[in-house]
C-alpha cells in the first residue's frame, strides 16, 4: 500500500474476484506442475539426448534448486517493482524458458533453460498468493486459498499423468511446450484483470550478501541431496566440496541475517515455536508429496511393467480426491483448530504409507490408486490449516516473508524426501539381494527344486542346450525383482516415520482464533 493513502484495488473495476482466483491459480498450477511433469519422461529425455538416466535426473534437480533459491527474494522484488509488473515478468520468463526447454538440443542447454524456468517459477507462487489475499474480503479469503491450494497439491499429482501421456503419445518435448499457450493466456488475463500495486520498497536495500549466502546454502544442499547417492556421498570430492560450501554459507548466514536491518530471511521467525514448527511440518509434507509422486510411477514402471501413461494414471484418482478435500478442509478450518487438522492429516499420510508396505508382486492397479487416494485425503488436511497456524502472531509486514519461507520449505522438503527415499531404496535393495542370494546355493533344497523346474520349462519351450543357463538367469531376475519390491516397502516404512514425526510438532502449535481473516501471504 502507498504510504500517502489507500492503494488502488487489486482487481480491476467490474471484475469478479473469483475470476482473479482462477487466473492466478492457473499460473501457480502451471509452475508447480513442472516440479513433477518431467519425472516420468526422464527415460525419454535420456534416450533422446543420448545421456544416462542419472544425468537426466538433473532436469528435475536444477528446477528445484533454482526455485528454492529465488523464492526467498520474491517479497522484495514484488515491493520494489510492483506486484503486477514482477508477476508478469516472472510469468513471461517462465513461458519463454519452458518453450526453450522443449526445443533444447542437448542436456546442457536443457539444464540451462530449466534453471531459468525454476528462477521464474519461484517468484510466481508467493506473489500469486498475495494477489489472491488482496482480491477478496477477509471473510472469503479462506475459500479463495482453498482454490489456490488445489493448484499446490493437485498439480504435482497430475504432473506424472500428463507427462506420461505426452511422452508416450507425442514426445517429451511437449511436457514443456504445453506451457507456451497456457502462459500467454495467463499473461493476457493478468494484464487485463489486475491493477498494479505501487512500489513500496524504493528506499530499502536488497540484502545481496544474505541472498548469496542463502543461495549457496540451498543450492549446495540440493546438489548434495540429489547427487549424494550417485557419487557415493562423502567418498566423493565433488560431494565434499559442496558440503563445505553449504556448511560455510549456513554458518555465515546466521550472524549476518541476525544483524541485518532488513534481512532476506528473518531467522527469529524460524526460531519461534509457532512458525518454526509449521516450517518443519511443511518440510515433512513436501517430502511425502514429492517422494511418493516420484517413486510410485518409477516403481510401477520398473517392477510392474506399466507404461508412463498408466504410471501417471495410478496417481490420478488421488488428484480428484485432493480437489474435493481442499474445499472440504476449507470449511472444516472454520470450526476446528489447525493443530488438530494438521495432526490428523499427518496421521492419515502415515496410515497410507503403512498401507503401501503391503506391496507384493500380485497387486493390481487399484492397490496403488486406492492408497494414493488415502494420502490425498491427508495432504489437504495439512496444507490449508498450516496457513492459519503459521501466520498466527506474526506482524503484518512479515506475511510475505512467511509465504516465501513456507514455499521454500515445501520445495526443499521435497528434495530431502526424494533423496532420503533414493538412499533407502539403493541400500536396502543391496541388502535384500545379498540376503536372497545367500539362499541361492546348490546345497539348498528349495533352490535345487526351483532350478530343476525352471530348466524343464525352458527345455520344453526352447533350446534344451540353453535351458540350464536360461533357468539360472531367470532365478537371478526373480531375486532382483524381489529385492526391489522389498526395498520399496522399506521406503514406505521410512516415509511413514516421517509422517508420524510431524504429529507431535503439530500438537505443539498454539490455538488460533477461528473464523478470522486469512493471512495475506499464504
Amino acid at each position: 500500500m502507498s504510504e500517502r493513502g489507500a492503494a488502488p484495488p487489486v482487481v480491476a473495476e467490474g471484475v469478479n474476484p473469483w475470476l482473479i482466483a482462477v487466473v492466478v491459480a492457473l499460473a501457480a498450477f502451471m509452475e508447480v506442475l513442472d516440479t513433477t511433469i518431467a519425472n516420468v519422461a526422464l527415460r525419454y529425455i535420456a534416450g533422446s539426448l543420448g545421456v544416462s538416466a542419472d544425468e537426466s535426473s538433473w532436469v528435475v534437480t536444477t528446477y528445484l534448486v533454482s526455485n528454492a533459491i529465488i523464492v526467498t527474494a520474491t517479497s522484495f522484488f514484488a515491493q520494489k517493482f510492483g506486484r503486477k509488473s514482477f508477476f508478469l515478468f516472472c510469468l513471461g520468463l517462465f513461458t519463454v524458458s519452458s518453450v526453450l526447454c522443449g526445443f533444447a538440443w542437448n542436456l546442457n542447454s536443457l539444464l540451462a533453460f530449466r534453471l531459468l524456468q525454476g528462477l521464474a517459477g519461484g517468484g510466481m507462487v508467493p506473489v500469486a498468493q498475495s494477489i489472491l489475499a488482496d482480491s477478496f474480503p477477509p471473510q472469503k479469503r479462506g475459500q479463495a486459498f482453498a482454490l489456490f491450494g488445489v493448484a499446490v497439491v493437485v498439480a504435482p499429482v497430475i504432473g506424472p499423468t500428463l507427462g506420461g501421456w505426452l511422452s508416450d503419445n507425442l514426445s517429451w518435448h511437449w511436457c514443456f511446450l504445453i506451457n507456451g499457450p497456457v502462459g500467454l493466456l495467463s499473461m493476457a488475463l493478468i494484464y487485463a484483470l489486475i491493477n498494479e500495486t505501487p512500489p513500496t520498497a524504493r528506499a530499502a536495500r536488497f540484502d545481496w550478501i544474505g541472498f548469496v549466502l542463502v543461495a549457496c546454502f540451498l543450492g549446495s544442499l540440493e546438489v548434495i541431496l540429489d547427487r549424494g547417492q550417485i557419487e557415493d556421498w562423502f567418498a566423493s570430492r565433488f560431494i565434499v566440496t559442496f558440503a563445505a560450501i553449504a556448511a560455510i554459507a549456513f554458518v555465515a548466514t546466521i550472524p549476518w541475517e541476525l544483524k541485518h536491518k532488513s534481512p532476506l530471511v528473518d531467522l527469529r521467525m524460524l526460531a519461534s515455536r509457532q512458525f518454526g514448527a509449521c516450517f518443519v511440518v511443511m518440510l515433512a509434507t513436501g517430502a511425502i508429496l514429492l517422494a511418493t509422486t516420484q517413486f510410485m510411477p518409477q516403481m510401477v514402471q520398473e517392477d510392474f511393467g506399466y507404461t508412463a501413461t498408466w504410471a501417471g494414471l495410478a496417481l490420478s484418482p488421488g488428484g480428484l480426491v485432493a480437489m474435493v478435500m481442499m474445499f472440504t478442509v476449507g470449511q472444516l478450518s472454520r470450526r476446528i483448530q489447525p493443530k488438530y487438522l494438521i495432526a490428523a492429516g499427518s496421521a492419515v499420510c502415515a496410515f497410507s504409507m503403512y498401507g503401501l508396505t503391503g506391496l507384493n508382486g500380485d497387486v493390481d492397479f487399484w492397490f496403488f490408486a486406492d492408497w494414493r487416494m488415502v494420502v490425498s485425503v491427508g495432504l489437504p488436511l495439512i496444507f490449508i490449516p498450516i496457513t492459519a497456524a503459521s501466520y498466527d502472531g506474526l506482524p503484518p509486514g512479515k506475511t510475505d516473508m512467511a509465504s516465501a519461507l513456507l514455499n521454500a520449505a515445501r520445495n526443499t522438503g521435497g528434495s530431502i524426501g526424494v533423496s532420503l527415499a533414493s538412499n533407502v531404496l539403493a541400500h536396502r535393495q543391496q541388502f535384500h539381494l545379498s540376503r536372497l542370494t545367500e539362499q541361492s546355493v546348490p546345497s539348498n533344497l528349495s533352490y535345487q527344486q526351483t532350478m530343476q523346474q525352471a530348466t524343464d520349462y525352458f527345455a520344453q519351450n526352447g533350446s534344451a542346450a540353453q535351458a540350464k543357463a536360461q533357468a539360472f538367469a531367470w532365478i537371478g531376475q526373480q531375486a532382483q525383482a524381489q529385492a526391489s519390491l522389498l526395498a520399496y516397502i522399506d521406503v514406505f516404512w521410512t516415509l511413514m516415520l516421517v509422517s508420524l514425526a510431524a504429529i507431535p510438532l503439530a500438537l505443539l502449535l498454539r490455538k488460533v482464533k477461528l473464523g478470522g481473516a486469512a493471512p495475506a501471504g499464504h
